[in-house]
């Protein structure tokens, strides 16, 4: 996958553009994502569209990126940053905490669109309203 397609892709993630999976997406995706894993486009949309994007800005920022026809690896900095106090799947967050994940992602990827995603963590952090920071180790 060339860099500017893939960049297209992230600027419509960052941007809460679900219809960015039913383009690169494979309809059977897995994705593995510290323990938590999901299935296929409908299981993309439900965990950003009813877990992260409800509570969180998240915004991707690709600090590294590798391809070519079957496989995408980037080193990835994503933040989080709470958009009201809620109980949330990274756990209780107050309006404004910040959390931090850097690692790396591994997109496998068939006829043009992603066949699996593994996120590999190399730190999570949440930053409290308060300056105290936590770290999350794998959150889910």
């Amino acid at each position: 996958m060339q860099r500017a397609r893939f960049d297209d892709y992230i600027r419509r993630f960052n941007e809460e553009d679900p219809t960015a999976f039913d383009e690169f997406l494979a309809p059977d995706m897995k994705m593995l994502n510290g323990a938590l894993e999901f299935t296929g486009i409908e299981g993309m949309r439900h965990h950003y569209q009813h877990l992260i994007w409800p509570n969180f800005v998240e915004r991707l920022t690709v600090q590294g990126f590798v391809s070519d026809e079957t496989s995408l690896a980037v080193r990835m900095w994503t933040r989080f940053t709470a958009r009201a106090d809620a109980d949330t799947l990274f756990g209780s967050v107050k309006q404004g905490e910040l959390l931090d994940y850097r690692g790396v992602i591994f997109y496998e990827i068939r006829d043009g669109r992603f066949a699996s995603i593994t996120v590999a963590y190399n730190s999570f952090v949440n930053t409290r309203v308060t300056g105290e920071i936590i770290n999350m180790g794998l959150p889910h």
